[in-house]
C-alpha cells in the first residue's frame, strides 16, 4: 500500500518540525498521549503545562467527524480530562470501536473565524481546497470550498492563493494565510503527503493555530524521507484492532522483496484464506462474501512476488497458528488459492506451506480444518502433487485443483455450495508441451493467420494518429508487432530467455530483445538460447550506447528497482525512438510516478506499469514474464492471435484471463496489465480505445477493481458510441462494502475514497451503460463465452483452423528442477549444505550450532569429522589451535610470511608463502608421528624395540626432538596439553607408549623430548579411538588422509596472519638478508 493514514500527533509533528513559512505557527508540540496504561503522575511530570492550561481531549484513531460524534472534550482542566476519559477510554463507542489512544493539547480560546484547508493528490496534480467557514459544521466542502489545481511539477504561487482561494478572507489575514498555505503545500510535497486536511485552522494576532488534522503519507517514499519521517507507526484503520501477527507479517514484508500482507477481520471466523497475488486475493474475498461468508471470513491477505520457502513457511505458520486457537462448531476451512502465476515457482513456495501444515497437523485435525487448494503457474503440477501427498500422510482433508478448475470454484466447494469435484489426474510435470518430437531445429511455421499489426505495420511496431500542430505527440495505437524490438533494463536473464522462447514459438524471424542495459557491469555479451542454438545479446553499461547502436528499438522493459526506476525511466524518455515503456517495479512513490506520466504524455510515449507484469500480444511480443512459462503459453494458445483483447490491473489475474479466454473463445488478441498502483502510466480507456480501433479485435474484456474512477470513462465511451464493440467488464473488490472497517487490499490503488470508487457502484454503472457485467467473478467465463458465441453466430468472428502448437526445447536447469532428467554430479560433498533457508554443517543447522555453544572445536568436529564431538574433545581441539598458533618469527613459516609482507605482497600471498614451508621438517610431523607410533604400538612392539628399529633403519622418530626445549627445560605447551588429556580422556594408551619412548630417547640426549607436534599427533589418535564416535577403521582413516596436520595448519595460520598484520602496522620496508649472515662459498677458480 502506498497512501497510509498517520495519527494526528504524527502529522502535527511533521508540520511543526518541517514547515517553512513566515506565518507564526503556534501550539507547537503541546500535546500528550493518554492510553489505558498511562500513569498520570508521570504524564504531568513529562508535560507540566497540563496543570496550568485549558485542554482539549480527543481520540487519535483515524476517526472522522469526532466533534459531531461527541468525541472531543474542550476547555477542560486536567481533572476534567480524567473525568471525560473515564467512560470512554477502552470502551466501545457508538461508532463501534474501542477508543484506546487519546491526545490532549492546549485549548485555544478564540473568537476568530475558523478556516478549512485540504490538499489531496490526483493523477493530474494536487488539489488545494480552502473554505473560509471551517469547524465541525463545515459540511460538504467539495461543493463549498474554493479549489485550485497545482499541476505535477508545479509550485503553489502566492498570487494564485490570494486570487483563487482567499477571496472571502478578511484582508488583514490574507498575508498570513498565504504564507502559511504556500509553506503547507511545500511541506506536503517535500514529505510526500498524499492527503492533508486541517479543520479548523485558526488565525489570531499571535499567529496560526492548527487545531485538528488528518493526513496520509506515501509509505513507499520511506527511502527518500526516512531522515525527516523517522520511524512512523501507522495506526490500524478505524474500527479494527491492531494485532501482533499483522505487525509480524508487515515486518516480514518490509524485509522481503516479495509481497506479504495480512489483515485480521474476525479471528473467530471459520473461513481462512492464504491467497497468492494481490488481484486474486480480492477475487477470493469477493466470492466468499458473495456466497454469504462475510461474517465468517477471518482474514484478508496475500503473498506474491516469488517469496522464498522460509518466507511462505513463516506466513503460513502465522495463519495456521491463528486459525487453531479457537474451535468452531462447524469446523474450519482454509482456502489456499491463486491465479496462474507468471514467474513464481509454485512448487517452491508450496514447500513452505507444506512444512507449516506438517508442523500444525495435530491442531489442524483437532479443529477439523479442511483445506482447498487451487493454483497454476510454473511447476504447479509438482506443487499440487506435494500438497495432495501431505494430505494423505497427515490425514488432513486437502483437495487440490489446477488450471482445469475455475479459479474461485473451490470457494463454493469449501462453503458447501457445490459438490467437491473429483480431482482429475494431473500431469506429473510441466514438460508435456515442450519436447520437440519433430527432430527439427528450425523455427516452426506460423500456425495461424498473422496478426493485424504485422499486416499493416510492415517493419514498424507502432502506428499513431497524426498529432495536431502544437499538440503533444499522439500515442501509438498499435504497440507491438512481429517486428518489435526491445531493450531490457536490468540483468533479468530468466525473463529475457522467456521472451526469446516466446518469440521462437511464435515463429518470429528474429529475437524481440535487441540488447540489455545494466549499469553495474561493463559492456559485455550475455548468452541465451534461440530454439536449439546459442546466441549472444549485448549488455551495455550506459543507456545512450544501447540506443545509439540499436536504432530499431522502440520498446523499453524496465526491471529497475523501485529506487532507480524513476531515474532510468526519465532517462529513457529522452530518446525519441522509444514509444512504449513497461515499468515492472512495485513501490515507486506516487509523486515520482506522476512526473513520469506527465513527461510520457508530453513525449507521446505509452507507459505500462508501474507495479505490473507487463502485457502480451500473442504471436508477436510479450513483456518480460507475462504469460508465465511455455507450458502456460501453449496451453492458453498465446502463440497465435485470437479475437479477444483484455486489459487488467493485476498481473496474476491477467494470466488467469489468458486461461479463461482461451477456454471460452478462440483466444487472446492482446492483453495488458496496467499495474496496481493508484496512478498507472496508462489507464483502462487508453487500451480500450486502441482495441476499439483495431479491426482484428472483436470483443473487449476489462477487469477493473475497487478504487479510482477510470471505469466510468468506459461507461461514457459506450454511451457516446465511441466504443461499439462488446465489452465484458467486472470490477473486483465488491466485498469492501460488506466489511465493517476499511481494508487495504493488495494493490496500492485498491481502496475506495468515496462511494463512486467502490466496485459495486462501478459494476452497476457499467451494466447501465451497456457493458456485459456478470453477477460475480465466478460467472465471468460464462459471460465471455456467451458474448463470443453470439459473435460467432452472427459471423463477426470466424474461428481459424487450429494447428498443433509448435515446440521448443526446455532449458536444462528447468528440466532438472522438474526432475525430468538426471546427470552425474561433478562434485560430491557431505559436510555442508547451503541450499536451503539455513546453512547446515554435517546435518546440524547453523542456529543449532550457536544454541548448543559447541564452539570452534565443535564446529571443526562437524566439518572435519562429521561428528558432534564430546565437550572435552572440542576443548582439546581448541587448545591445540591455541598452542600451535605461533612460535615466534624465527621459524621458517613465520619468516617467509614476514619476508613476503615486507615485499609488499597481500595477505593471501604472504600467508600462502608461510604455509608452503610446512612439512616433515617444520610443523608437519603430526600425521607422521601419529602413523609411526600407532604402527609400532598396534604391532605389539616394545618402546625400546621401536627406538632400536628406527635407529637401525636410519630414520628419525617423528615428533621426537626440539631445538631449544629439553627434559630439563620442558615445553610448557606440552605440559598443559598432557595435564588436560590425562584428566579428561577415557584412555591414553598411545600417549603412554610415546612417553615411554621419550624416556629412552632423553636418556641418550636431553632434547629428544616428545615435542608439541608429536604430543598432539598421538593424543589425537587416542581421542579418535576412545571418544566413542568412530570405529577403529574410521579413526585410522582420518590419520591416514592427513587430518591431524590440518590442526597445525589451521592453528599456525592465525600466527602467520598476526605476523603479516604486525609488519604492515610497523610499516617495515623490503627485507634484504645481511651479507654477514651469508657464507659465500664459490669454486676456487672463480674466487681467484
Amino acid at each position: 500500500m502506498s497512501a497510509k493514514a498517520i495519527s494526528e500527533q504524527t502529522g502535527k509533528d511533521f508540520l511543526y518540525k518541517h514547515i517553512c513559512t513566515t506565518a507564526a505557527v503556534q501550539n507547537r508540540f503541546r500535546y500528550a498521549n493518554v492510553t489505558a496504561e498511562t500513569r498520570w503522575d508521570q504524564l504531568v511530570q513529562d508535560h507540566p503545562w497540563l496543570l496550568t492550561e485549558r485542554l482539549v481531549v480527543k481520540p487519535d484513531q483515524l476517526i472522522k467527524r469526532r466533534g459531531k460524534l461527541g468525541l472531543v472534550g474542550v476547555n477542560l482542566d486536567l481533572q476534567g480530562v480524567k473525568e471525560w476519559l473515564r467512560p470512554r477510554l477502552m470502551r466501545e463507542t457508538t461508532v463501534r470501536s474501542h477508543t484506546h489512544t487519546h491526545t490532549s493539547h492546549s485549548y485555544i480560546i478564540h473568537s476568530e473565524e475558523e478556516f478549512y484547508v485540504c490538499i489531496y493528490a490526483a493523477r493530474e496534480g494536487d488539489y488545494v481546497l480552502f473554505h473560509h467557514e471551517g469547524g465541525v459544521d463545515v459540511g460538504d466542502v467539495d461543493s463549498k470550498a474554493q479549489k485550485l489545481l497545482v499541476g505535477v511539477d508545479e509550485k503553489l504561487r502566492p498570487d494564485d492563493v490570494k486570487q483563487k482561494l482567499l477571496t472571502h478572507v478578511p484582508a488583514d489575514k490574507k498575508e498570513v494565510l498565504t504564507s502559511f498555505l504556500v509553506g503547507l503545500f511545500n511541506l506536503y510535497e517535500d514529505l510526500y503527503f498524499t492527503y492533508l486536511e486541517i479543520n479548523p485552522l485558526v488565525v489570531t494576532k499571535n499567529g496560526v493555530y492548527v487545531l485538528d488534522m488528518a493526513a496520509k503519507i506515501d509509505a513507499t517514499a520511506d527511502y527518500l524521507c526516512k531522515a525527516k519521517w523517522g520511524d512512523v507507526e501507522f495506526p490500524p484503520p478505524f474500527g479494527r484492532e491492531a494485532y501482533p501477527e499483522e505487525a509480524y507479517i508487515a515486518d516480514l514484508d518490509a524485509k522481503s522483496g516479495a509481497s506479504l500482507k495480512l489483515t485480521l477481520l474476525n479471528p473467530r471466523g471459520r473461513i481462512w484464506t492464504m491467497v497468492a497475488g494481490g488481484g486474486a486475493s480480492v477475487v477470493y474475498s469477493d466470492t466468499i462474501c458473495d456466497l454469504g461468508g462475510v461474517n465468517e471470513l477471518a482474514n484478508y491477505g496475500e503473498y506474491s512476488g516469488a517469496p522464498s520457502e522460509q518466507q511462505t513457511y513463516d506466513y503460513a505458520k502465522t495463519i495456521l497458528s491463528l486459525m487453531t486457537r479457537e474451535k468452531h462448531h462447524d469446523g474450519k476451512v482454509l482456502i489456499i488459492g491463486g491465479s496462474i502465476a507468471n514467474f513464481t515457482n509454485v512448487a517452491a513456495t508450496f514447500k513452505g506451506i507444506v512444512r507449516a501444515i506438517r508442523d500444525y497437523q495435530e491442531p489442524l485435525k483437532e479443529h477439523e480444518v479442511s483445506i482447498f487448494v487451487r493454483r497454476g503457474g510454473p511447476n504447479y503440477q509438482e506443487g499440487l502433487r506435494v500438497m495432495g501427498e501431505v494430505g494423505k500422510t497427515t490425514g488432513i482433508p486437502i483437495h487440490v485443483f489446477g488450471t482445469e478448475t475455475h479459479m474461485t470454484a473451490i470457494v463454493g466447494m469449501a462453503l458447501g455450495h457445490r459438490p467437491i469435484a473429483t480431482q482429475p489426474r494431473v500431469a506429473a510435470h510441466t514438460a508435456n508441451f515442450l519436447l520437440n518430437t519433430s527432430g527439427s531445429s528450425l523455427t516452426p511455421n506460423s500456425s495461424r493467420t498473422a496478426s493485424f499489426s504485422e499486416v499493416n505495420c510492415g517493419k514498424g511496431s507502432s502506428t499513431s494518429c497524426q498529432a495536431k500542430q502544437g499538440a503533444p505527440p499522439a500515442k501509438a495505437t498499435t504497440l507491438f508487432s512481429k517486428h518489435t524490438k526491445a531493450i531490457v533494463w536490468g540483468m533479468q536473464t530468466r525473463a529475457v530467455q522467456g521472451m526469446l522462447d516466446f518469440d521462437y514459438v511464435c515463429s518470429r524471424a528474429e529475437p524481440s530483445v535487441a540488447a540489455m542495459v545494466y549499469p553495474f557491469t561493463g559492456d559485455h555479451k550475455q548468452k541465451f538460447y534461440w530454439g536449439h542454438k546459442e546466441i549472444l545479446l549485448p549488455v551495455y553499461k550506459n543507456m545512450s550506447d544501447a540506443m545509439k547502436k540499436h536504432p530499431e528499438v522502440d520498446v523499453l522493459i524496465s526491471f529497475a528497482s523501485l529506487r532507480s526506476a524513476f531515474d532510468s525511466t526519465m532517462e529513457t524518455l529522452q530518446y525519441p525512438q522509444i514509444h512504449t515503456i513497461a515499468i515492472i517495479a512495485e513501490g515507486i512513490p506516487e509523486a515520482l510516478t506522476r512526473k513520469i506520466i506527465k513527461k510520457a504524455d508530453e513525449k507521446g510515449v505509452t507507459i505500462i506499469g508501474p507495479a505490473t507484469v507487463g502485457g502480451i500480444k500473442p504471436g508477436c511480443f510479450k513483456i518480460g514474464n507475462t504469460g508465465g512459462m511455455l507450458d502456460n503459453i501453449l496451453a492458453s494458445k498465446l502463440y497465435r492471435p485470437g479475437s479477444v483483447a483484455y486489459v487488467s490491473r493485476s498481473g496474476g489475474m491477467s494470466n488467469e484471463l489468458n486461461n479463461i479466454i482461451s477456454r471460452t473463445t478462440d483466444g487472446v488478441y492482446e492483453g495488458v496489465a496496467i499495474g496496481g498502483d493508484r496512478y498507472p502510466g496508462s489507464v483502462f480507456m487508453d487500451h480500450v480505445l486502441r482495441y476499439q480501433d483495431s479491426p482484428e479485435v472483436k470483443m473487449i474484456v476489462v477487469l477493473g477493481e475497487i478504487g479510482g474512477t477510470e471505469e466510468y470513462k468506459i461507461c461514457q465511451g459506450i454511451k457516446e458510441g465511441r466504443i461499439n464493440k462488446p465489452v465484458v467488464c467486472w470490477c473486483i473488490g465488491t466485498c469492501a462494502t460488506m466489511f465493517s472497517s476499511e481494508v487495504q487490499f493488495g494493490h496500492a490503488g485498491a481502496c475506495a475514497n468515496q462511494a463512486s470508487e467502490t466496485a459495486v457502484a462501478k459494476n452497476k454503472a457499467l451494466k447501465e451503460a451497456g457493458a456485459f457485467v456478470p453477477n460475480s467473478f465466478d460467472e465471468l467465463g460464462e459471460i465471455i463465452k456467451s458474448v463470443y458465441d453470439d459473435l460467432v453466430c452472427r459471423g463477426v468472428i470466424v474461428p481459424a483452423k487450429e494447428v498443433p502448437p509448435p515446440t521448443v526445447p526446455m532449458d536444462y536447469s528447468w528440466a532438472r528442477e522438474l526432475g525430468l532428467i538426471r546427470k552425474p554430479a561433478s562434485f560430491m560433498t557431505s559436510i555442508c549444505d547451503e541450499r536451503g533457508q539455513e546453512l547446515i554443517y554435517a546435518g546440524m543447522p547453523i542456529t543449532e550450532v550457536f544454541k548448543s555453544e559447541i564452539g570452534l572445536g565443535g564446529t571443526l568436529g562437524l566439518l572435519w569429522f562429521q561428528r558432534r564431538l564430546p565437550r572435552y574433545a572440542c576443548q582439546f581441539i581448541e587448545m591445540c589451535l591455541m598452542v600451535t598458533a605461533d612460535h615466534g618469527p624465527a621459524v621458517s613459516g613465520a619468516h617467509n610470511t614476514i619476508v613476503c609482507a615486507r615485499a609488499g605482497k597481500d595477505l593471501i600471498s604472504s600467508l600462502t608463502s608461510g604455509l608452503l614451508t610446512i612439512g616433515d621438517r617444520f610443523g608437519g610431523a603430526l600425521d607422521a608421528a601419529a602413523k609411526q607410533f600407532s604402527k609400532a604400538f598396534d604391532s605389539g612392539m616394545l618402546p625400546m624395540e621401536f627406538v632400536n628399529k628406527m635407529k637401525k633403519e636410519g630414520k628419525l622418530i617423528m615428533g621426537i626432538g626440539h631445538r631449544v626445549k629439553s627434559i630439563n627445560n620442558p615445553d610448557m605447551r606440552v605440559q598443559i596439553l598432557k595435564d588436560f588429556v590425562k584428566q579428561h580422556f577415557p584412555a591414553t594408551q598411545l600417549l603412554d607408549y610415546a612417553l615411554d619412548v621419550e624416556k629412552i630417547t632423553t636418556s641418550k640426549k636431553p632434547n629428544l623430548i616428545l615435542n608439541v607436534d608429536g604430543f598432539i599427533g598421538v593424543a589425537f589418535v587416542d581421542l579418535l579411538r576412545t571418544c566413542g564416535g568412530f570405529t577403529r577403521d574410521e579413526a585410522d582413516e582420518f590419520v591416514e588422509i592427513g587430518a591431524l596436520n590440518g590442526i597445525f595448519v589451521l592453528g599456525r595460520s592465525m600466527g602467520f596472519i598476526g605476523h603479516y598484520l604486525d609488519q604492515k602496522r610497523l610499516k617495515q620496508g623490503l627485507y634484504r638478508h645481511p651479507w654477514d649472515d651469508i657464507s659465500y662459498v664459490l669454486p676456487e677458480h672463480m674466487s681467484m
